[in-house]
Parts: structure tokens; C-alpha cells; sequence
């Protein structure tokens, strides 16, 4: 159709100038920030934990440790669950509460007990199996239609709501970067992270918002998944860049670069095309066999062994594989059968319990570095908010629904703890500004229920007085 085709032509038109827009602001942003000096690296090195000599000892804390936090994860999730809120912002408080940011400080000798710092080398590489699975259950249950077939409203929504909080964090770093980075970490990277950080939606926790809600099957539900579904892959392709970044030598990004770009399509027409051979034959045999199993889980490993060794994370390789299996095959739904239960359960509580040994509350202190946390949460709500529903009403939303599809994208979860872990890892993130993304990604994740709750109540509400004029007239 000719008027289909003048829309495509002014999306893609759109869509590349809103790119170049955000390019060349960046690199605005860029030459602000080249003379911009960041403290000395030790005042702000991530603590150092060694490995225990004695390797008993640490399996007898592990143990220890993964009972005291799958226990604590369930009682609190289930208490959050209560309060309508997301079980998963619950697990990841336990583990917050059980580091050096509560129990660290009201029960020392407890806290040294069940997680002493010698066994965090132990637990953060079982974290990271956890993750890596995690990151894996994610892909799976990733609808790819989602990408393909979305509408000029989705990219319009989906695309700005990324490019906004991305240019906001990415100004932000000129405010942090000297105060709260590290004189090793270049600012364009600092920057580009920030603006990653504030990109960021959980698209699992919101799945499960919307179905709680029984909102997954309406017009806003489709838009936010389809637009968080985006956000994602986005989210993820932009850390994987940075990380390629971050550890290539010099001279060598581009080679980083060119490698996962070819990772990627030898993915996308090697590999798939094998699993969708898979597919079928699973759902001939009906029935998920230690065989099929063990070839999924090799086939996971070596994806993840293959953007470890690129660069760019092996979380990365994981989403990428489980991308490619129909999120609603039988082979998905089997493997989420056999996997979501023991990964949620048992190894992200290890996930948690690391993260909480890593953030330090107590290192925001004073009530000017509260306000710099503050300002971090109204940049990254704003960011994310602000770009979804101004893009939404342009593209025909009322204000309420666009408000609606903000609060929803302005989820972060899971998905932002895993981002930001990644980020301490490399020592983008000084431990304080760690604690400080910790508490923005708290905050925002749990504002989400109360204030959609209060939207939809009012939208139903208005709903309700227009069908009764209407009745009267």
C-alpha cells in the first residue's frame, strides 16, 4: 500500500535522525567531559576479598550461607508478594540485608559467620553459573515476534525510551564522573555506562506485573512487553559493546567488535536454523531426555565460552542461545520446566547474597551524597519515563495510558543488579556509586505497582463515569 509505504519511509527517516541526534550529543557530551579528572584509583578500588585456605571451611560457609539465604529470600519475596510487589525485589533485599549493610552492622560476629569475606571468591563464581542460566531462561522466554513484528507505535515508544535516559545518564557522568569515578576509568566509558545503567527495564519482572495484573493481552500490556522486549536486546547488544571496549587492548576494539558482530550473525544463520531442527524433533518425541538436556546445556556453555573469550561477557552468549529457541515450543517450555525452578530457587539467592556482600549503604553518607542518590533516581525515572510517555502520547496514547507504559518501562529489577555487578567488576563503578545505582534500582522497581495501580484505578474510574453519561444520554 503507498500509504503504508510514505509511514515506513517517515519511521525510518525519524528513527535515523533520532539516532544521529543522539550520537552527536554524546559526542557533545564526550568533548565536555575529556578534561574532567576523577580521584586517585585506590580511594575508590571495590573491596578485596582472598581465597580461603581452607577449602572445607569455605564449602561449610557456602553451605551455610545458600540455607540462610534461599530462607530469608522466600520469607521476604512471600512478604513483598503480600504487599503486591514483585517477590524477586523481596529475594533481592535478603540478600541486601544479610551483607555488611544491615547484619554486617547490628550482628558483626553473625555476619562474619554465615558469609565471611574469604568465601565471596567461592560465591561469586557460583553466582555467576546462576546468572549465566538466568540470563539463558530470559532469552527463553523472549518472544522474537515481539522484535519483528512491532508497530510504528512500539519502535516510536520502544526507541525513546532508550535514547532518553541514555543521553540523561550519559550528562550525568559529567556531574559524577569527578566525584564519584576513578582517575583509571576513561569518561567515555564512565559515560556510556551511566547511560546504559538509566537504559535498563526489566522485562521478566514486568511480565510478571502485567500477567499478576492480567494486563499482558491488552493494547498497553503488548506495547510495553513488545517495547521492553527492545529495550532489552538493545540494552544488552550496548554492555556488550562497552565490555568489548572496556577489555580490548588498544588498537584492538575494532577487532572485539568485528568479532561479535560475526558471533552474532553466525548465530542467527548457523545455529538457529539448527535449533529450530531441534524443535521439531523434541516435539516429535514429546518428551524432554537427559540426551536432548545435556546437547542444550553444552550448546549454552559454549555460546557463554564464546563471548567470554570475545570480551563481552558470557551473559551475553547465554541470551543470545536461549533467543533463539520459540519462546512457545515445546522445547522452551520444557527446558523452562527442567531450569527456571533451580536457578530462581537455589542460585540466585547465591546471586543476591553476593550482590549484598558487595553493597555498602553506609558508604552513602551525609546528606549530600543522599541527594546525589536522590538525583540519580529522579534522572533515571525521569530518563525512562519521561521519553516512554512523551513518545506515547505522540504516537496516539492518551496521557494516561502514556503515563501507564512510563511507570511500566521504568521497571528495573534484576536486570539492573546484573548490569551493575558487571560494571564493579570492571571497576567502571566505585563501590559507592554501586550502592547508590543499588538503591535507584530499588526504589524505581517498587514504585511501579503502587503508582500503576493508582493509574489504572483512576483510567477505570473514568471509564466508569463516561459509560454512565453515555447510559443517561
Amino acid at each position: 500500500m503507498p500509504g503504508q509505504h510514505v509511514q515506513r519511509t517517515k519511521t525510518a527517516l525519524a528513527y535515523g535522525a533520532m539516532i544521529a541526534a543522539a550520537i552527536a550529543v554524546f559526542g557533545l557530551i564526550r568533548h565536555a567531559g575529556q578534561d574532567l579528572v576523577a580521584p586517585d584509583a585506590p580511594t575508590l578500588a571495590a573491596p578485596r576479598v582472598g581465597m580461603s585456605n581452607a577449602a572445607g571451611d569455605a564449602l561449610l560457609h557456602i553451605l551455610l550461607a545458600l540455607v540462610v539465604v534461599i530462607v530469608l529470600a522466600r520469607i521476604v519475596g512471600a512478604l513483598f508478594k503480600f504487599l503486591n510487589q514483585p517477590a524477586v525485589i523481596g529475594e533481592v533485599l535478603a540478600g541486601i540485608l544479610l551483607g555488611p549493610s544491615l547484619l554486617g552492622r547490628v550482628a558483626p560476629d553473625v555476619s562474619a559467620y554465615v558469609l565471611p569475606p574469604t568465601v565471596a571468591p567461592f560465591l561469586g563464581v557460583l553466582s555467576q553459573v546462576g546468572v549465566i542460566l538466568y540470563m539463558f531462561v530470559v532469552g527463553l522466554e523472549l518472544d522474537t515476534r515481539l522484535l519483528r513484528q512491532r508497530t510504528h507505535t512500539t519502535v516510536a515508544i520502544s526507541h525513546a525510551s532508550i535514547v532518553a535516559p541514555f543521553l540523561l545518564g550519559a550528562t550525568l557522568a559529567l556531574w559524577l564522573y569527578p566525584q564519584l569515578s576513578s582517575s583509571n576509568v576513561p569518561f567515555t566509558v564512565f559515560a556510556l555506562f551511566m547511560g546504559v545503567s538509566m537504559s535498563v527495564t526489566a522485562f521478566p519482572v514486568l511480565a510478571r506485573i502485567l500477567t499478576d495484573r492480567r494486563m499482558h493481552k491488552s493494547r498497553l500490556g503488548t506495547i510495553a512487553l513488545a517495547c521492553a522486549a527492545v529495550d532489552d536486546v538493545t540494552a544488552w547488544c550496548l554492555l556488550a559493546f562497552i565490555v568489548g571496549v572496556v577489555h580490548a587492548q588498544p588498537g584492538s576494539i575494532l577487532l572485539t567488535l568485528g568479532l561479535t558482530a560475526g558471533y552474532i550473525v553466525a548465530v542467527l544463520t548457523l545455529v538457529r536454523p539448527l535449533v529450530w531442527h531441534l524443535v521439531r524433533w523434541h516435539a516429535r518425541q514429546k518428551k524432554l531426555s537427559q540426551g536432548t538436556l545435556a546437547l542444550v546445556c553444552v550448546a549454552l556453555l559454549l555460546s557463554a565460552l564464546t563471548t567470554e573469550w570475545i570480551g563481552i561477557h558470557a551473559l551475553f552468549g547465554a541470551f543470545l542461545l536461549g533467543a533463539c529457541v520459540p519462546h512457545d515450543s515445546a522445547l522452551a517450555r520444557d527446558l523452562l520446566e527442567k531450569l527456571e525452578d533451580v536457578v530462581v530457587v537455589l542460585l540466585l539467592p547465591a546471586f543476591f547474597a553476593f550482590t549484598g556482600m558487595r553493597t555498602q549503604i553506609g558508604l552513602v553518607s551525609g546528606l549530600e551524597q543522599w541527594l546525589v542518590c536522590a538525583t540519580i533516581i529522579f534522572v533515571a525515572s525521569l530518563g525512562k519515563f519521561g521519553g516512554t510517555a512523551v513518545a506515547a502520547r505522540l504516537t496516539g496514547l492518551d496521557w494516561l495510558q502514556a503515563s501507564s507504559l512510563g511507570i511500566l518501562m521504568n521497571t528495573r529489577g534484576l536486570m539492573e543488579l546484573i548490569v551493575l555487578n558487571i560494571g564493579l567488576d570492571l571497576g567502571v563503578l566505585s563501590p559507592t556509586l554501586f550502592a547508590m545505582f543499588v538503591i535507584m534500582a530499588l526504589v524505581t522497581t517498587l514504585a511501579t505497582t503502587p503508582v500503576l495501580h493508582a493509574l489504572t484505578l483512576r483510567e477505570a474510574t473514568r471509564e466508569s463515569v463516561w459509560s454512565g453519561e453515555a447510559a443517561k444520554s
